[in-house]
Parts: structure tokens; C-alpha cells; sequence
């Protein structure tokens, strides 16, 4: 069986985001065909993790090094001053990268999941080199500089995805594979990165969904829903948006509608966005999120800026939970509005789409028809893998004869 490295940013565990449970359930179907070794910086509350994961892990082996330079203005600079952008400083490790590089030879085949694990790639690594990218980050930088704040940290945001624009081009132009989701895929190419290099994928959320019956209308209260880590930016902008702008003018129509926010580390911000209101709870982190799917009647997705396709979105969908969302939750799905889901990205219009939704049985039986049939379709990680797969094998397979083709030049140049 061919040995694949596979380089991440963080535990892949517990699955509590978009970008975890598409790192293990990436683990999960490359271990099906390759003998994989995980490395990984631990950051946060990983170290708590590690022994449970390693109990359920596919890998053969793991390689972890504790990581921890937070988000500050001296890391910025720091940042700037080694020319890296802020996330991949603060990814780095020079002791996991001298324990990658020890073990790389040995590997097939190096995945780097994210651009930030870039510097961990041995510079005369000779295999088979895939770069995943989750999203394209530079636009997620820019689109933040577009919203109106403070001025500084408009301006820093702005300069960041400069960066970051250049530096996810440089990997993906640099790496023989480049996974990204076709709307991210789009920017890469306007980036500069060669077309050749680039294959889709899609980011996904619990398929396992779709075999769960149908949710009904009549089961449901008066109450909408959101799934997220409110840890990650978009996530909380999007939330206070919502609750500034959107949530009075529902009131005004739906006095009894209440609002459950499920999700890890919302900040003070967040608490006391929500503090007046009583319908809007703040629930942590749920295990069983059937539990909030039951009795919800809408759920919601405000995020304002991002890039990627977003997992909370598909994860509605696939369990037929009638979705209103803004355009760039909606971005890199092939989905049509008002068939599949609602977007609006005013507040007036997300309150309207939200109102329908909260009335009409018809439109919500219809919609949640048409999302899972859509997902179904188009969005699970059986028919991602197969592609995924082939696309690696005759990777593999190039690379493998480039190689034989060019120590064959050399021994005959030699003799």
C-alpha cells in the first residue's frame, strides 16, 4: 500500500467545524487506499483531544507538536517581518517541521491540508504533492476590508489578503494537485494559478442526514435556528448582523418566535448582542443537533463575508431544514433561490424570506423537497472520494513515471 503524509493545521478532532469534519472524513477515505501518517501543530484546547482521537484515529501513525502564537498585533508584525502571512506564522513549528522532514522520503505522497502547512513540505521532497484548499482565504481578507469598522483594521485586513492572495497562488502553482471548491477553484485561476492544476471538490456536511425521515412542518414551533463555531469571525459578524438588524423587524411580526445559537466560544460581543432578547438562546455545543432540527421550523445562515462552500448551509439542507441565507453563504453550491433555499442579503429581505418561511407550509415542504433531492444528487462524500481518488491515482501515476523518465536521462547523460 503506498504511504501518504498528511499535514493539517490542527487536531482534526473534535469534528465542531466545517474545516475538521472535512480533514477527518478526509482521513477516513484516504486511509480506505493509503497507509497514512498524520502531523500537526496542537493548538488551543487540541492537547485535550489527542488520546481520544488517536482511539478512533485511521492513521497509522501520528506526529503532533504544541503550537500556540495567538492572534496579536507583535505577531502581525512578526508575520510581516519573516514575510509570511499571520496564519501560517502562527501554524509554524520548527521542531514538527524538522520531524516531517525526517519521515517525508518515506511517503508517496505529501497532503497538505490548508496553505498555512505550506513551509512544513520539504523543499526536495521528489513525490507526489496535493494542496487542499479549504477556501480561498485571501477572499474571505477581502471581503472583511469591504465592511464598514474601524479604518486600522480595515486597512490591515486589506494588506492581509494581498498576502494571503499571493501566497495561496504561490502553493497551489507550486504543488502537482490543488483540490478547491469550484468557486474557490475561480479566484485561484484569476490569481494566476495554471487551470491544469486545479480539480474540484466540495466541502461537505453530514450526508448521513439524508437517511433520517422527513421533518414536518407540523412537528415544528415557531422558532429558527443556526449551527456554527462562534469562535471563527464570519461566524460572529454574521450573528450580530442579524440580531441588530434582523431579528427586530421579525419580533415585530412573530412576537413568540424564539431563536437557539448553537455553537462553541461565543465572545462578549455575542452575549451581549443577546442579552435584551429573551427568545434568543445561546446553547453552546449540542451533541445531538436532532434535537434542535425537530422542533426548528428555519434555519439561518447571515454570513456576510467568507469564501468556500459552507458546511452549515449543505448540513441543513441534506436534513431538509428550510435554509435563508446571504449570497456568500449560498456561493459554490449549484443550487437556484427560492427553489432550494431563500438568500437575501438585506436585512429587510431576509426578514421577508424568513416570514414566508415561518407561514407557508407549502413553500417549506417544497424547499425542503428540493434541498435534499439536490444534495442527493450532487453532495456526498461517497461520490467526492471517487473523484478525489481517481484524480490522486494518476497523479501518482505521472509522477511516478516522470521520475523513472528522469533517473533514466540521468544514467544515460552518466554513462
Amino acid at each position: 500500500m503506498k504511504k501518504l503524509l498528511f499535514i493539517t493545521t490542527e487536531l482534526p478532532y473534535p469534528a465542531q467545524s466545517g474545516g475538521k469534519v472535512k480533514s477527518l472524513k478526509l482521513l477516513q477515505a484516504l486511509a480506505q487506499s493509503y497507509d497514512v501518517t498524520l502531523a500537526c501543530p496542537l493548538k488551543m484546547e487540541d492537547a485535550k483531544y489527542v488520546e481520544e482521537f488517536h482511539a478512533i484515529s485511521p492513521c497509522r501513525a501520528h506526529l503532533h507538536e504544541a503550537v500556540h502564537v495567538p492572534r496579536t498585533p507583535a505577531n502581525l508584525a512578526m508575520s510581516h517581518i519573516r514575510g509570511v502571512p499571520l496564519n501560517v506564522y502562527r501554524t509554524h513549528s520548527h521542531q514538527l517541521q524538522a520531524d516531517i522532514a525526517s519521515i517525508a522520503p518515506e511517503h508517496d505522497i505529501v497532503f497538505l491540508d490548508h496553505y498555512e502547512v505550506y513551509p512544513y513540505l520539504p523543499r526536495e521532497y521528489q513525490g507526489l504533492t496535493v494542496y487542499h484548499a479549504h477556501n480561498a482565504y485571501f477572499k474571505m481578507w477581502e471581503r472583511y476590508a469591504q465592511l464598514p469598522g474601524n479604518p486600522a483594521m480595515r486597512a490591515a485586513a486589506y494588506i492581509e489578503a494581498r498576502r494571503v492572495r499571493k501566497y495561496e497562488s504561490a502553493v497551489a502553482s507550486s504543488t502537482d494537485l490543488t483540490f478547491a471548491a469550484p468557486n474557490d477553484a475561480a479566484e485561484l485561476r484569476r490569481a494566476g494559478v495554471p487551470a491544469a492544476r486545479l480539480h474540484d471538490t466540495f466541502h461537505l456536511g453530514d450526508d448521513r442526514q439524508l437517511d433520517l425521515p422527513a421533518l414536518r412542518y407540523s412537528g415544528t414551533r415557531k422558532k429558527l435556528m443556526y449551527v456554527g463555531f462562534l469562535g471563527w469571525e464570519p461566524n460572529a459578524q454574521g450573528l450580530l448582523w442579524f440580531i441588530e438588524t434582523v431579528w427586530p423587524q421579525l419580533l415585530q411580526r412573530h412576537p413568540d418566535l424564539r431563536f437557539d445559537i448553537v455553537g462553541k466560544n461565543p465572545d462578549l460581543r455575542l452575549q451581549q448582542a443577546v442579552a435584551p432578547y429573551a427568545g434568543i438562546s445561546l446553547k453552546g455545543f449540542v451533541p445531538d443537533l436532532q434535537e434542535i432540527y425537530r422542533d426548528s421550523r428555519v434555519s439561518v445562515a447571515p454570513l456576510l463575508f467568507g469564501s468556500g462552500m459552507k458546511v452549515k448551509v449543505l448540513d441543513s439542507m441534506a436534513r431538509g431544514m428550510p435554509t435563508v441565507t446571504t449570497s456568500v453563504g449560498a456561493e459554490g453550491i449549484d443550487l437556484e433561490p427560492g427553489k432550494h433555499l431563500l438568500v437575501a442579503d438585506d436585512p429587510g429581505s431576509m426578514a421577508d424570506g424568513i416570514d414566508r418561511l415561518l407561514t407557508d407550509p407549502q413553500l417549506w415542504q417544497r424547499l425542503q423537497h428540493n434541498s435534499r433531492a439536490l444534495i442527493s444528487e450532487r453532495y456526498t462524500w461517497r461520490q467526492l472520494f471517487i473523484k478525489m481518488n481517481l484524480a490522486m491515482s494518476n497523479g501518482l501515476r505521472e509522477k511516478t513515471a516522470a521520475i523513472r523518465e528522469t533517473g533514466g536521462r540521468q544514467l544515460q547523460h552518466a554513462g
